[in-house]
């Protein structure tokens, strides 16, 4: 007690406001459940970590208080459970899409119970100044509390009870989000038309009176016609029948009722109304009185069929859930280093499955940079202090990939797992990456929100963080092949492509590299697809065997040839309206190919399998896509220039840069005002100025007019260019002024700096450079100010020249996936399908087995590694 008294004068007592780490290591996944000695919290600082890292990277030389956090949890008993009024519980079926909710399934909560302890510690630095020891340790309970100084107490207290970092992300519940069903405003003085018809009570007799089919019947409640459903946005559903009728009838009776929804509760019935003005879902408060003219008495009435809403979550999940989960599978559980599964924090599955590709051992290099090379611990990109950790890229990147390719968290290895079924998982074993997620995501205005984001672009922006962090890194990262230049992670996926133009006027030929991407995005042409025969023996055989429990034949989807892709990409192209330099600016039409300029270790195909609908909504593209696990791009590698081919002129590529070339003429403002005055674009008035030599009102407004159509009209002006000026000049920052001020101009909200300083930190690419200047609104002067100091403090580590990229013999093997379940990108669900040992291997979050029928053709990411890299990792990494 005495150690502990002399150090009462630094404890503090944390706010609401304050940041607590109270139930994770900053450095490792270690929590109160991993071990007996929990996790150690500073009094002082309010950090979490396990006790050997407690005084990472700390010049204090003396002693800290902490607080030690453990707990332990163990299963109710059936006494606890009934007590609690949940006895029959476990045995009731969910009705429910939700956790811990009613209807839902059971939740944690409700099955087991947390034993917790605490104890004030002293710990110190070793003799060598580098290990801890544990000076003193103290029970710290209701019975001792009062032992201990008052601040200690107080300072113990705050942190046990604060929230704690995790609260806002770790829900115990979730449930689908639903507007609440408005009253129709015709449900009151609805028409009933005295017919004579009456509903009968046996479900058996019930049929749509227009197709006859007996499933998915609406009965019209103002003249009691059955009919069938509106069909499902995916082809399925009902057979029209009731909307028909409404149509036939002059729209006189919009309100239905769904048979089989009908209970005593009254309120569970599913209702909707197909009046114009409603269109959806409503309540009927006058039902039972409406129905009992039908002659059905809801006492005693049982629900035989799904509602709406519980078919929508069926709908959600789309064509391929099945296939993507492989649910209904045998599958086999397993559990080890590379094998560990990752919590799902609520709409995550876009990160887990990213950073299992990444970070669990498929990409060797990333896994001898980032992952556990002699524990958890040992990894020197960990050594940062406790209070940055948290904030600290590389820190929680490793945290994450050591915990991935360890293994040391996983749990015993279950008898049997049905992958697409959600249950408990011990807190000990569980791998939440929230501060993962936290730091890569919090100044994105997408990826710091709980929605659900799309996998690909994560990836790219994730490389862009992984890259700007490992070149300020200093000394905690070094290339392990005795090198001066450290290599990115993006290194590993680079490419470039080169663009042939030929100009159909002349024939001749221009060649230009592109900048280096880390992702082949291929775009799926529809117009090759083929479909098989319904009708040949086998796939009625297939279809008879693959029918649901309810008989209906499995929808026939059309199929692309993953070559058909890479020829779709690689085709030539016809570019209109085209103007040409060497031709006095002349314009003409050009043909265009791409090919690659190299073949990088990894090749990560993004495929496009969403488009704008015509209501300019995004929708999937329900295709299959053959993928062979081995691929060869030998025939797509560029060549460059070859004898016999005329190229265009190295002169007029420069843009005005000959000398021979004029200078172009002062834009008069006065002269561009009055032009703009006429409802001209800027852009387009200073191009018809300089053409006719910048200050003649009426020889531009002739030039307008002759060149309004042109393709380039409404372009920016490179400094210093004339107007027929096609290629844009750089500025000395390194960056294209040309794509700079069409962004200022199209953007409208940012500065001509802002703009530049976000196109150089996105290599030239405007889209990025877009989406980085909308995700750092929040505070983007000072989101610049780090961008240059970050430049600043790589400056050193960065070479003066990118080094090569790497290139080699173009045939991959298919070595991951990454699938999409749902109708956009924005919502659904995500899994992961990597190869481990020459075995598939699903990571559905934290479910982890054995694939037996990986879905190669429903994947949105297809990961291929390169044949002469296998079993090669680069020694750099």
């Amino acid at each position: 007690m005495e150690e502990i008294t002399k150090l009462a004068s630094k404890c503090r007592v944390a706010t609401p406001h304050d940041t607590v780490t109270n139930s994770e290591c900053v450095y490792t996944f270690n929590s109160p459940y991993t071990s007996d000695h929990g996790i150690v919290v500073n009094l002082q600082t309010f950090v979490g970590s396990v006790d050997e890292m407690a005084f990472t990277k700390s010049d204090d030389s003396e002693p800290g208080l902490f607080v030690r956090i453990c707990k332990q949890r163990v299963a109710k008993t059936s006494d606890d459970t009934a007590m609690e009024g949940n006895d029959t519980a476990a045995t009731t079926a969910a009705t429910k899409l939700g956790v811990g909710v009613e209807g839902g399934f059971q939740s944690d909560q409700e099955k087991y119970e947390t034993i917790s302890s605490y104890s004030i510690v002293v710990i110190g630095k070793g003799t060598d100044g580098s290990s801890t020891s544990v000076r003193a340790e103290l029970p710290y309970n209701d019975s001792t509390k009062n032992d201990f100084p008052m601040a200690v107490s107080q300072s113990a207290d705050s942190i046990i009870h604060h929230s704690g970092l995790a609260v806002q992300q770790d829900l115990s519940a979730w449930e689908l989000d639903a507007e609440p069903k408005p009253v129709s405003k015709y449900a009151e003085n609805l028409p009933f038309v005295e017919n004579g018809v009456k509903v009968s009570p046996t479900p058996s007799d019930w049929k749509c009176e227009k197709s006859g089919d007996n499933q998915n019947l609406w009965l019209n409640l103002s003249d009691g016609f059955i009919g069938g459903g509106r069909k499902n946005w995916d082809g399925s559903g009902g057979s029209n029948g009731a909307l028909d009728h409404f149509i036939e009838t002059g729209e006189k009776y919009p309100l239905v009722v769904k048979l089989g929804t009908i209970t005593e509760d009254i309120s569970t019935a599913d209702c909707y109304s197909y009046a114009k003005d409603e269109d959806g879902p409503v309540i009927i408060p006058n039902l039972k009185q409406l129905l009992e003219k039908r002659g059905i008495m809801v006492a005693g009435m049982q629900k035989t069929v799904k509602s709406t809403a519980e078919l929508e979550v069926e709908l959600n999940a789309t064509y391929a859930f099945d296939a993507i989960t492989e649910k209904g599978a045998n599958l086999i559980p397993v559990a080890g280093p590379g094998l560990q599964g990752l919590q799902n924090l609520g709409n995550s599955c876009y990160m887990n499955s990213v950073a299992q590709m990444l970070f669990s051992g498929p990409i060797a290099e990333l896994s001898s940079r980032y992952g556990a090379s002699d524990g958890v611990t040992s990894n020197p990109l960990l050594e940062v202090s406790p209070t940055s950790a948290v904030n600290d890229l590389l820190c929680q990147a490793s945290k994450l990939s050591s915990a991935l390719t360890s293994g040391l968290f996983c749990g015993p290895v279950p008898d049997s797992v049905e992958v697409s079924d959600s249950s408990s998982s011990d807190p000990k074993h569980r791998v939440a990456p929230r501060m993962f997620k936290h730091v890569v995501g919090h100044d994105h205005v997408d990826f710091k929100t709980g929605q659900q984001q799309d996998a690909a672009q994560y990836f790219q922006y994730l490389l862009e963080k992984l890259d700007r962090a490992e070149l300020g890194a200093g000394d905690r990262l070094k290339s392990k092949d005795g090198s001066d230049s450290i290599l990115t992670t993006s290194h590993l996926f680079s490419y470039k492509t080169e663009s042939r133009l030929e100009c159909e006027a002349d024939q001749l030929i221009k060649y230009k590299e592109s900048p280096a991407e880390t992702m082949l995005s291929l775009r799926i042409p529809m117009s090759k697809a083929t479909t098989p025969d319904i009708e040949m023996p086998d796939l009625k055989k297939q279809k008879s065997e693959e029918s649901g429990e309810e008989g209906k034949e499995k929808k026939v989807v059309p199929t692309v040839t993953f070559e058909a892709c890479l020829d779709e990409w690689s085709a030539s192209t016809t570019i209109d309206d085209l103007r040409w330099p060497h031709l006095q600016n002349s314009i003409s039409s050009a043909t265009s190919r791409s090919r690659f300029v190299n073949f990088p270790r990894y090749l990560l195909v993004h495929m496009q399998r969403y488009e704008i609908g015509d209501d300019w909504q995004p929708r999937k593209i329900e295709v299959n896509i053959e993928v062979p696990e081995e691929i060869s791009l030998q025939d797509l590698k560029g060549t460059g220039p070859q004898d016999g081919e005329k190229l265009v002129p190295e002169e007029s590529e420069g843009g005005g840069e000959a000398t021979s070339a004029p200078a172009a003429p002062t834009v008069d403002e006065g002269a561009l005002v009055q032009l703009m005055d006429m409802g001209f674009t800027m852009n387009g008035c200073k191009r018809a100025l300089t053409a006719v030599g910048g200050s003649n009102v009426e020889a531009a407004m002739n030039w307008v007019f002759e060149h309004s159509q042109d393709p380039d009209f409404n372009d920016p002006l490179p400094e210093g260019g004339g107007a027929g000026t096609q290629e844009s000049a750089s500025s000395d920052s390194g960056v294209d002024e040309g794509v700079v001020m069409s962004l200022v101009e199209n953007l409208g909200c940012f500065t001509v700096d802002q703009v530049r300083a976000a196109v150089k930190h996105c290599a030239g690419a405007a889209d990025r450079a877009a989406d980085w200047l909308f995700s750092h609104m929040d505070d983007l002067d000072g989101a610049i100010a780090a961008l240059e100091s970050s430049a600043t403090a790589g400056a050193s580590s960065e070479p003066k020249t990118k080094p090569p990229l790497e290139d080699g013999e173009g045939k991959y093997s298919l070595v991951g996936l990454v699938s999409h379940i749902g109708k956009n990108t924005g919502s659904g669900h995500y899994v992961a399908h990597l190869k481990k040992d020459g075995k598939w291997v699903i990571f559905n979050d934290e479910k982890v087995a054995l694939s037996k029928d990986p879905p190669i053709q429903h994947a949105y990411m297809y990961l291929f590694q390169r044949n002469d890299t296998a079993g090669s990792p680069h020694p750099a990494y």
